[in-house]
């Protein structure tokens, strides 16, 4: 196992094979040696730094319906909401007075949400914060609207492809959405110019160990600045109510497998691993992981963009938390970069 988690290191990649014998044999010992060497190689190219993005979850109406998510279509126990423009810019205003030089806008995908609004909305945070990194995650759009954010001033987008095998894909999404729009909505937003972030949930219902190669292999392939991964967590109100969460310890080592094949790349420690254990955040971080997202969203509406059970959106995962989250991050040995923090190559 050794030998197989330095040549990771040094060639940043494996044969299928040999990336099933890392995922179906790591026992304590070879989790231990492969998280330290992804930190080693993480404080290599950043240093003790962890970057924190403003998160604003700008509504949870959402015209899809997949199976996992707690805002899903179907769910009619939700109280939906959604942020006006003067409220989203308010967030980026305390933001930036705490210090943060991103801002990720997030949301289901909202049909009155529309492709001029979201460029009105970007192009006037771009006016404001003419400094700051404004980062989407709004969900498959049309390369025209991607390219309209875009130029209205967006410079990363997030759009986690989930999983790249079709048939677990059908798994976990209504027949109306397809895997290839969106690899295609991937391919799109790199060619447009985007620093593009996609990533998986880890233990989603009917996941194999297949399939997670299937996804190391193709982020392997598809390179993309940001890479983010979390355990699913079930959701209440959702088909998969009675399915049991992903791993943590799967999803470190997962981190700890994109940090080696990736050193560049920003690999946040989510919200997903605080929500399912006090030290998930730190844990993630000692796996390989290099930035985290407080949530600057209205207090009053946080509770309401439930993806999951439980989610975390107060203490250290609240923008008002900063100081709480520094002391955390201290204690491991690190500490907050308020900095746009770019993908380093």
């Amino acid at each position: 196992m050794r030998k197989l988690i330095e040549r990771l290191h040094r060639e940043k990649t494996l044969s299928s094979d040999e990336f099933r014998i890392l995922l179906d044999e790591c026992d304590d010992d070879s989790l231990e040696l492969i998280n330290s060497i992804a930190r080693s190689e993480t404080l290599k190219v950043f240093g003790n730094r962890i970057f924190v993005r403003g998160l604003i979850e700008v509504g949870n109406c959402c015209h899809n319906d997949c199976l996992y998510c707690g805002i899903r279509r179907s769910n009619r126990n939700v109280e939906r909401y959604r942020l006006n423009k003067e409220t989203i810019l308010q967030c980026c205003d305390e933001g930036y007075r705490l210090g943060f030089r991103t801002f990720v806008l997030q949301g289901g995908e909202d049909n009155y949400m529309t492709d001029e609004r979201i460029s009105d909305i970007v192009s006037s945070i771009r006016r404001e914060y003419p400094d700051a990194a404004i980062t989407l995650s709004l969900g498959e759009k049309s390369y025209e609207a991607y390219k309209m954010f875009y130029e209205a001033g967006a410079n990363r987008y997030l759009l986690r492809h989930e999983t790249h095998n079709p048939y677990h894909y059908s798994l976990l999404h209504p027949e109306t959405m397809s895997l290839q729009n969106r690899l295609q909505c991937l391919a799109n937003l790199k060619e447009i110019g985007y620093q593009t972030g996609t990533g998986i949930m880890v233990g989603s219902p009917g996941q194999t160990t297949d399939n997670i190669i299937e996804d190391i292999l193709f982020i392997g392939e598809f390179k993309p600045q940001m890479i983010g991964i979390g355990p699913f967590i079930p959701h209440r109100d959702t088909p998969f109510a009675d399915k049991s969460a992903g791993s943590i310890r799967t999803t470190l080592l997962l981190l700890s497998i994109f940090r080696l094949m990736h050193p560049h790349a920003l690999i946040p420690s989510t919200t997903a691993l605080a929500s399912l254990a006090p030290d998930g955040r730190e844990r993630g971080i000692l796996a390989g992981a290099n930035v985290v997202m407080p949530n600057l969203s209205p207090p009053q509406e946080r509770s309401k963009y439930s993806l999951y059970n439980n989610k975390a959106s107060m203490g250290a995962e609240a923008a008002e938390g900063l100081a709480f989250l520094e002391q955390k991050l201290s204690a491991i040995g690190y500490t907050i970069d308020y900095g746009r923090g770019d993908y380093a190559e």
